[in-house]
């Protein structure tokens, strides 16, 4: 596979979309235009011209030579016979002679003109080569030799600026005034412009004083552009001082010759995940500004430039620099660094961008491939390479798909059936002339990752084809082409290929390589390659089916192990030619192997976030695509990525690591077969800033000065280097002199210090620089300059050492140091004062005076940036104000941590914080009331790594108040927590438990009283160990293990027990158990005295006699009694251990009760049954069990209470039952009845009306029988009306039911017809029956459902309209039938019909059933209203 550039002929194909499948064949004609015309004309010339003029002047010639021979042979014959033979021989021989340098001088001549217009072609062809080359060579973007320079001149002279600049191509010159073009056509008087050998002239005629500007030159060719300024300055000759310039229209008069550029904000290390878009961005400060000249902004990712393209955008412009990506890939990964490029030099700044991968379209699928490229390109042939994912989170890969794509087109192709192991494949079947892209996708077990980037588009194209032309050019446009096919001739069959060689070599596959036969003929030449297995005789066609094209061809389906042989035929219209040499035997394996491990890794530390990792290359890095780095947190087991595309040195910056956590790397190299086992894991490292000098001092402040001496202070660099600070060192001037000396040969410890020996009323200036293990730092930026003069002024002097700490979103801690000069009286307290960075007034936030070094601001703005000043306060005024503090941007920072309390296991009491951002030279300083804490007598200092904590040796309450921590050599990181009454007191119950534990209870000592009336006394702890110990004690004595007293421990389930066999009056007193485990102790105490102790006494021998019961035929449960749902009373209960001897009897009263069935007492259970409960059920029930083994008996008095129970239990039941109230008429009046299952006077039952309850008397009886119960309304009245309700209450609930006698009734029947009548014939029968309706209904009798005409026979009477009779005379047999009454009224009616049956005298009478009414229909309203 060829690593060289694209070669000229694919730079120079146009990479079409469909629209060239229309336009082929012309390109083709173009590529051969030139080699088919020369071809052509040559043919022309050699055949029709030169053959044809040499004929005919031969012939001429001779026609008219043998015509004057032959005259003046005969005229010689008549005149000299004797001399004609030989005459005639020698004439002949003679113009032979010159008849044939006639015809060789012809020929001479007409190929010395071929000749001369095949080599004048090829002079043009070269002529062209070697200009394009020339110009190549000496193409260059414009360079100023000589630049503008500057002129004052007089009012109404002419200036003349020149300059020299050179370029290929010429560059084009433009000239500006202030910025704008120079148009010399606009005002030929004023401006003329020339240009002659590079040297360019711009003329000003007449200058006044507009004409005064800053004037620019612009040079600019395809390569870029230069530019060169300078400054015209108009003077008047009036002016009176010749070296003040009245009138300067420009800011400047200094000829800007380079530019000053400047970072303001640059990119840093970036993040991102492939799929997104991203721009890497860069503020720049360029001096001067001006839009027509600027530097030229350079992007480059990893040392290679980059231009804009499908991928990338950049932009330089506005005092930014921009490079933007439209869809992030793995490719883009790597180290991105920003050239400004200008006269002066180069400006840069750098910074790496990772790529993660997108999110696998299936889980635990591989990210994609990278790097896609296309090598050695042909007609219908191509080698596709690119590099492997990085596969730490993945299972690994196990191959690759190919897809290929012609341009324009979306229709991928996949290129390979089984994935390819190695990270190369040949595509072959490309159709010629057509472009293509191509992808990759990996494979492992979990599935198929993302397509990888696509690749560049390629041209199947054939190399060769345009090296066998050449064009000449020659004079006045005119060119030679020169083709090999011409000056080979005609070939009909081509010869064998040549040089066939196995140009790669794998696995899988065998690439073979060969060179077209030469000569090799005009017609298009194809391939066929045969294959022989070393030994077996026999050759086989590979390419039977499809001619290759291209030289080069990819040979699969080899066997492994075996070794082949290979040879080419070529083969054109005409034929196919012999072979080619035999190759040497090939094998396919892999030349390229798995690489091995990398050596040894080494981590190095670098900044808070980074940590620079090297190792030792592989012992074989030939052909290795790169390394790929993994780390992983100490102790986790889990790797993660750093890179994800192969970098190829083997050093490289991990970054995105946690500033404190530890972390190991490992390393592995990656080849085009794959990746090498891993390397050894790094030692652990903790990530730190690497060491490094201290920063710069600041805040230089005199603080106090006698004359002679001044004291000055500092405050401490910002950061110590990683390293804790040795000390610091001064230097000192007095202003106006240029050399500094050194104050102080020895290091000073404190950030204040006296200088000595100064002289009085001289200015003074210092600076400081802070020295650490590695070095000294540099020096802070001078001081102010200090005057060398005593303080006498009575104010008092400035505070110093302004520190601001425990910055959060709206609050901050702002701390100071006293001054050193106190004033004429001493120091009353502190103004502190504030302002916002961009305003000019400054607030002071305290009316009064604060008497502490110390100042809390709440309720500032979160995002707002403050700076801040102290003044002291004495009785002679306000001092001076310190140096104004840095400003402070109010805004937690992320991962803001607090100070902690807690309890540690020994029981200590103490604070506690941690700080990731802690470097080795960080120091943690506790405070209380934000003063240094000192006193080792009641704290305790302990710091280890990034942690840190603060003992309370012993707690109390002048513990209380605030205490503060902050961390040096960090940015300002600090926090503060206050200890209160009531935290305190948590502390140290929280202290006290651990220093005096006890053993948790999860029950207090108790007891229970076992089945045979032993007592067991028991406790449970949450746990107790093995080595736990514990006693009972009883009335202050301890007790022993014993038959009377069992004691048992369940440690695991942390249950100590006690049972006493035999609990007697002698046990009353007080139980304890006492347990310790280990430091924890505990105990539990039981108090059985007086009641308590009886009660349990008492328990204790009932169970014992309950045990003793038992043993013999006893009921497992007493007689108890339940109501059934048929109302009737069962007694029962429940027997065990009996057997078949055993007695069972029922008792009431003392008197035994005779029952139907003996009850099986194998079941367990006896029964009862009382069918109608009343008073005289009343008694004593008793039943007994008895045979050998004992006798129990169970007693239950169903009297009292019991019998109420019962009672409503049976109204519960029986209200269940209750059917809706009913109306019977009868003589009294009317009766409103409800039928149940069962019904007893001693129920609980009521009437209502009106919701009043109704009272039995005369007017309204209540009564009831065994399954219904009454109430009788004697002579209803108006009054009566209404509802009635009748409620029967049960055990748990009551049951109503209710009647409404509004008034708006419709016509009822309510009783007193049979349904069926007999009667002998002769007698009178009388038919009555009780109406009722509201309004009066209407009553009409019907016999056999026709209206009764009433006669004699037949009498009909109404009586006080609620009566109603029909009256039959005489009956006969005729008056058998159905007779039926209709009561109605306009709310509906009733129907009730009567059958009577006649008898004669003297037969038996029919049998009728007794007390069968006559039940009614309803008519409804309608058949009323009709």
């Amino acid at each position: 596979m060829s690593s060289l550039a694209v070669p000229f002929y694919q730079r120079r194909h146009k990479h079409f979309d469909q629209s060239y499948r229309n336009i082929q064949t012309r390109y083709v004609l173009e590529e051969y235009a030139a080699r088919k015309a020369a071809s052509r004309q040559a043919a022309y010339y050699e055949s029709s011209g030169l053959g044809k003029t040499t004929c005919r002047l031969c012939a001429r010639r001779a026609r008219t030579l043998a015509h004057e021979t032959m005259q003046e042979s005969r005229k010689r014959t008549h005149e000299q016979k004797s001399h004609a033979s030989e005459e005639k021989r020698i004439r002949f021989a003679s113009e032979l002679s010159a008849l044939e340098k006639e015809i060789h001088t012809a020929r001479h001549r007409a190929r010395e003109q071929l000749d001369r217009l095949a080599i004048q072609r090829m002079v043009e062809e070269n002529m062209a080569m070697e200009r394009h080359a020339v110009e190549e060579r000496i193409s260059r973007a414009p360079e100023i030799l000589v630049r503008l320079r500057s002129h004052t001149v007089w009012e109404k002279m002419s200036v003349s600026l020149c300059f020299t600049v050179q370029g290929f191509p010429t560059p084009v010159v433009q000239w500006y005034k202030n910025e704008e073009l120079i148009t010399p056509a606009s005002d030929p008087a004023k401006y003329r412009v020339e240009s002659k050998y590079g040297v360019h002239v711009l003329h000003i005629n007449r200058a006044d004083f507009d004409d005064s500007a800053t004037y620019s030159a612009v040079a600019t060719n395809v390569h870029g552009q230069a530019s060169t300024n300078c400054a015209v300055i108009v003077r008047s000759k009036f002016d009176s001082n010749p070296f003040v310039i009245t009138r300067m229209p420009l800011s400047y008069d200094v000829c800007f010759t380079h530019f000053d550029v400047q970072f303001l904000e640059k990119f840093g290390v970036t993040f991102a995940t492939e799929g997104e878009t991203l721009t890497l961005k860069c503020s720049v400060l360029v001096t001067p500004e001006l839009k027509r000249l600027r530097p030229r902004a350079e992007w480059y990712r990893d040392d290679v430039l980059i231009k804009d393209s499908k991928w990338t955008k950049l932009y330089f412009g506005e005092g930014q620099a921009a490079l933007s990506f439209t869809h992030l890939n793995k490719d883009d990964e790597g180290l991105y660094t920003l050239r400004m490029i200008t006269k002066g030099g180069v400006n840069e700044c750098s910074a790496y961008l990772f790529v993660r991968d997108a999110d696998a379209l299936i889980a635990g699928a591989p990210g994609a491939p990278m790097d896609v490229k296309c090598h050695d390109a042909n007609r219908d042939y191509v080698i596709v390479t690119w590099k492997p994912p990085n596969t730490t989170s993945q299972s690994p890969v196990i191959g690759y798909f190919v897809d290929k794509c012609e341009v324009g087109l979306e229709n991928w192709v996949q290129c390979n059936d089984a994935p390819v192991k190695i990270c190369k494949y040949p595509v072959t079947g490309l159709y010629e002339g057509r472009s293509y892209i191509f992808r990759v996708r990996a494979v492992n077990n979990a599935g198929i990752s993302r397509p990888s980037r696509v690749s560049e588009p390629v041209a199947a194209l054939d190399p060769v084809d345009l090296e066998r032309t050449q064009t000449i050019h020659v004079d006045e446009g005119r060119k030679i082409v020169i083709s090999k096919d011409d000056l080979e001739g005609d070939i009909q069959i081509p010869g064998p290929p040549t040089n066939v060689h196995a140009s790669e070599i794998s696995k899988t596959y065998v690439v073979l390589s060969w060179d077209p036969p030469v000569p090799r003929g005009r017609e298009p030449l194809t391939y066929f390659i045969e294959k022989s297995m070393v030994g077996s005789g026999s050759w086989q066609r590979v390419n039977a089916q499809v001619a290759v094209k291209s030289p080069r061809y990819a040979v699969f389906d080899l066997a492994e192990g075996k070794s082949y042989v290979f040879r080419v035929l070529s083969a054109n219209k005409h034929g196919i030619s012999d072979p080619s040499e035999i190759t040497e035997p090939i094998q396919p394996q892999d030349t390229v192997v798995v690489p091995s491990a990398p050596g040894r890794v080494v981590a190095t530390r670098n900044t808070k976030t980074s940590v620079v990792v090297q190792w030792d290359k592989p012992k074989h890095e030939e052909d290795l695509y790169g390394y790929y780095i993994d780390y992983s947190v100490v102790g986790s087991n889990h790797w993660e990525p750093s890179n994800h595309k192969p970098i190829k040195y083997n050093r490289f910056v991990v970054h995105g690591l946690e500033t404190g956590e530890q972390y190991i790397f490992r390393v592995k190299a990656v080849n085009a077969v794959g990746f090498s086992e891993n390397s050894q894991e790094s030692e652990a490292i903790k990530v730190q800033a690497a060491l490094t000098c201290p920063s710069y001092p600041h805040g230089i402040t005199l603080l106090n000065c006698d004359g002679h001496s001044m004291t000055l202070g500092w405050k401490a660099p910002k950061y110590s280097g990683g390293s804790p600070i040795l000390g610091y060192y001064m230097d000192k001037r007095e202003a106006n002199h240029q050399n500094w000396h050194e104050v102080n040969s020895s290091l000073i410890t404190r950030t204040i210090y006296t200088v000595e020996d100064l002289t009085e009323d001289a200015f003074y200036e210092f600076k400081i620089a802070a020295a650490n293990i590695v070095g000294i730092g540099q020096p802070s930026d001078p001081s102010e300059h200090f005057k060398c003069k005593a303080w006498t002024m009575p104010e008092p002097g400035p505070a110093y050492d302004l520190t601001v700490c425990e910055v959060r979103n709206t609050s901050l801690v702002l701390l100071w140091k006293a001054p050193v000069y106190e004033g004429k009286s001493p120091i009353t307290g502190y103004l502190v004062d504030y302002k916002e960075v961009d305003k000019e007034d400054w607030i002071t936030a305290n009316e009064k005076p604060t008497a502490q070094y110390i100042y809390t601001y709440i309720y500032l703005h979160e995002g707002h940036t403050y700076v801040f000043k102290v003044r002291a306060v004495n009785d002679a005024g306000v001092g001076k104000s310190s140096e104004v503090s840095e400003p402070v941007l109010v805004e937690a920072r992320p991962g803001t941590k607090e100070i902690f309390s807690g309890v540690d296991d020994e029981g200590n009491i103490y604070l506690a914080f941690e700080c990731k951002e802690a470097t080795d030279a960080s120091h943690f300083a506790w405070g209380k009331s934000y003063e240094e804490i000192e006193d080792s007598d009641k704290f305790k200092i302990e710091t280890e790594g990034d942690h840190s904590k603060l003992y309370f040796k012993n707690p109390d309450k002048s513990d209380l108040g605030t205490y503060s921590i902050s961390v040096s050599d960090t940015d300002g990181i600090s926090s503060s927590f206050v200890m209160d009454d009531e935290e305190l007191e948590r502390l140290m119950a929280i202290s006290n438990e651990i220093k005096n534990p006890t053993i948790p209870l999860k029950s207090e000592l108790a007891y229970e009283v076992l089945e045979k009336g032993e007592v067991r006394f028991w406790i449970q702890a949450e746990s107790l160990s093995p080595a736990s110990t514990f006693r009972f004690v009883i009335n202050d004595k301890e007790v022993e293990n014993s038959d009377r007293h069992k004691i048992n421990c369940d440690r695991p389930n942390g249950i100590i027990e006690m049972v006493m066999d035999r609990f007697t009056i002698d046990n009353e007193g007080t139980y304890t158990v006492q347990i310790q485990d280990g430091k924890a102790k505990n105990q539990s105490s039981l108090v059985l005295i007086g009641d308590a102790f009886k009660a349990v006494l008492a328990e204790s021998e009932l169970q014992r006699k309950e045990f003793l019961r038992k043993q013999g035929p006893h009921f497992s449960e007493f007689l108890y009694w339940e109501v059934t749902e048929e109302c009737e009373v069962l007694l029962a209960c429940k027997v065990a251990n009996t057997k078949k001897e055993t007695v069972f009897k029922w008792y009431k009263d003392g008197s035994g009760i005779d029952v139907d069935e003996v009850p099986d007492l194998q079941k367990g259970e006896c029964h009862l049954r009382i069918p109608r409960l009343s008073r005289k059920d009343e008694g004593v029930y008793k039943a007994t069990l008895s045979d050998d083994r004992g006798h129990d008996v169970s007693t239950l008095e169903l009297s009292g209470k019991v019998y109420d129970d019962i009672i409503l239990a049976l109204s519960r039941v029986s209200g269940k039952t209750a059917s809706p109230l009913k109306i019977l008429c009868t003589e009294e009046g009317i009766r409103l009845q409800c039928f149940l299952k069962y019904y007893n006077e001693e129920m609980k039952v009521s009437w209502s009306h009106r919701e009043s309850k109704i009272s039995s008397g005369e007017k309204m009886k209540i009564g009831g029988g065994e399954n219904f119960a009454w109430l009788q309304i004697t002579e209803p009245t108006e009054k009566d009306k209404g509802n009635y309700t009748f409620e029967i209450f049960g055990d748990k609930e009551s049951f109503k039911r209710t009647l409404d006698l509004s008034g708006q009734d419709r016509g009822k029947v309510i009783g007193g017809l049979p349904d069926v009548v007999t009667i002998m014939d002769g007698k009178t029968l009388n038919l009555t029956c009780t109406v009722f309706g509201n309004p009066d209904p209407e009553v009409v009798w019907f016999k056999n459902d026709k209206a009764l005409e009433l006669n004699e026979h037949y009498v009909v009477s109404l009586e006080q309209g609620k009566y109603a009779s029909l009256t039959i005379k005489g009956v006969t047999s005729e008056d058998s039938g159905k007779f039926s009454i209709h009561v109605k009224n306009k709310y509906g009616g009733e129907t009730v019909d009567v059958t009577v049956s006649v008898y004669r005298h003297g037969e038996k009478m029919p049998e009728v059933k007794p007390g069968q009414l006559a039940k009614p229909r309803p008519i409804p309203p309608s058949e009323i209203s009709s």
